[in-house]
């Protein structure tokens, strides 16, 4: 039989969690446990187990930053105890806020002038960002239509089917009607035409992508202004546009400059961007900028005086951490155009060299554009063997995350693999990537041979009705069991 040791004297100076009981324990799960445990010995085993998780700057799923120089990490942790509400007793982490909004307003062209401060916020990503714009468009529409003694009770808001989740959950939290344009095959965008024959009086805004999370595409914005001003024109209407900037927003002015998709177009009323995306922060920071004081309904911003002074506030949230606003504006003005735009071209010629051994291959269709956010969403032209989830699953072997996803509803037949080509995602990790895409292909080759037949059209259409297709959760169901059980065999082990 063997005995617990008892405590020794030696026991309360031994520093190594390794020689101690803790690493004999299993973590408690879901009860606070009775008794405390070292600091130490609490460190160390959360960070041995984080260690199952990917590497951060391998998931190529996310558009979401990854890295930052040690400067602003050092920043980050001074303020990290610092909420950013508290505006009277943090003024300085207030103006930082304010300047970064004038900063990106007058990026995105917006109409003030020399000294006069734009009309924004600081978010929790580009979700809350939308949101706030979306109520703002809701709220001016309702006002309208009650001074014109009008029916209030039934808004749109008009966007392409192929819009981030976070549209269809401000339509269904806040009682407004989704009305989207379809996508179709060849064409995974919406339809600027399309769009303005959906819009009636109703209709609060048309939401336009400015980076598409399906390919990274932008959506033509110039010519949506163009046709909705006809229409305007021609119904008495003033049916707005608000730009969802998240992932292009800091992209399109260091690359394309000359493109008008922002404050430049009459009718754009709002504009949301990601400070965690291209804005180059970590997660967790988002921007909404309105075109003036007057697109903001006065109605929809509180003021609060019991934190010690008059504080106007439009959030969705109240307490906020203050770090992500603070290492936005060490970024804006650390790198300044030129540091951005360096970085955004780099992320481009990263992407093209990518596409352009994905397409030597003769294997893929390259569904994404070359200008738009630096991604490259490719699919299968020959799936008798193996499908794009298939590929997903094997590259995870290799340490890359690479979602593979169906496209939107009228294309979703499609799957597609994405990969999101960030500021941390070098030339050699880039290469590297396609030599693991092709090690991959070797590898489903020799398991599914080629298939002999004469006629590939009856193959294809019987395996497209026997197979059962996997849907992106069925797929990332799968793989969260698989690291599950790898977990668990770790552990047991």
């Amino acid at each position: 039989m063997v005995f617990p040791k008892p405590a020794s004297e030696s026991d309360l100076f031994l520093h190594s969690n390794f020689a101690s009981r803790y690493v004999r324990d299993s973590l408690p799960r879901f009860s606070m446990p009775d008794d405390s445990m070292p600091k130490e010995a609490a460190y160390q085993n959360i960070h041995d187990e984080l260690q199952l998780d990917a590497i951060p700057k391998l998931n190529l799923a996310s558009f979401v930053t990854t890295s930052m120089e040690e400067e602003c990490n050092k920043l980050i942790m001074e303020s990290i105890n610092k909420n950013y509400v508290d505006m009277d007793e943090y003024p300085i982490t207030t103006d930082l806020h304010n300047r970064c909004v004038n900063m990106i307003a007058r990026l995105f062209h917006a109409e003030i002038g020399e000294d006069e401060n734009a009309i924004g916020a600081g978010t929790v990503g580009s979700s809350e960002a939308i949101m706030l714009a979306g109520l703002a468009f809701k709220k001016k529409w309702q006002n309208k239509r009650k001074a014109e003694g009008k029916p209030y009770d039934k808004p749109n808001l008009v966007t392409g089917s192929n819009v981030q989740v976070c549209w269809e959950k401000f339509a269904r939290y806040f009682e407004v009607e989704l009305r989207e344009v379809e996508v179709r095959e060849g064409y995974y965008v919406m339809d600027p035409a399309k769009a303005v024959e959906l819009v009636d009086e109703n209709t609060i805004c048309v939401a336009a992508i400015l980076g598409s999370t399906y390919n990274g595409e932008f959506e033509d914005v110039k010519l949506l202004n163009d046709l909705l001003l006809q229409k305007n024109k021609q119904t008495g209407w003033d049916t707005p546009i608000h730009v969802d900037a998240a992932s292009g927003g800091f992209i399109a002015p260091f690359l394309y400059p000359e493109l008008e998709w922002d404050f430049r177009l009459a009718l754009v009323k709002s504009i949301n961007v990601s400070g965690h995306k291209y804005g180059l922060v970590y997660a967790g920071i988002g921007w909404v900028i309105w075109r003036t004081k007057d697109d903001l309904p006065e109605d929809l911003v509180f003021h609060i005086n019991y934190l010690g002074a008059d504080q106007p506030t439009f959030t969705l949230n109240f307490s906020k951490g203050s770090s992500q606003i603070i290492a936005q504006y060490y970024q804006l003005i650390r790198l300044g155009q030129e540091g951005y735009r360096s970085i955004m071209e780099n992320c481009r010629e990263n992407a093209m060299v990518l596409k352009e051994d994905l397409e030597k291959s003769g294997r893929f269709n390259i569904l994404s554009k070359d200008d738009g956010v630096p991604v490259v969403a490719f699919s299968l032209k020959d799936r008798r063997q193996y499908d794009e989830y298939k590929i997903s699953e094997m590259l995870r072997r290799h340490g890359w995350i690479v979602p593979a996803y169906p496209m939107p509803p009228a294309a979703q037949h499609i799957n597609v693999l994405r990969v999101v080509i960030r500021a941390e995602f070098s030339r050699t990790l880039a290469e590297r990537l396609a030599f693991d895409i092709h090690n991959v292909l070797h590898e489903l080759e020799k398991v599914h041979p080629p298939t002999k037949t004469n006629n590939t059209e009856e193959v294809n259409k019987s395996l497209v009705d026997s197979e059962v297709k996997k849907t992106a959760m069925d797929t990332q169901k799968e793989i969260i069991a698989q690291e599950s059980n790898k977990r668990q065999k770790i552990m047991a082990s």
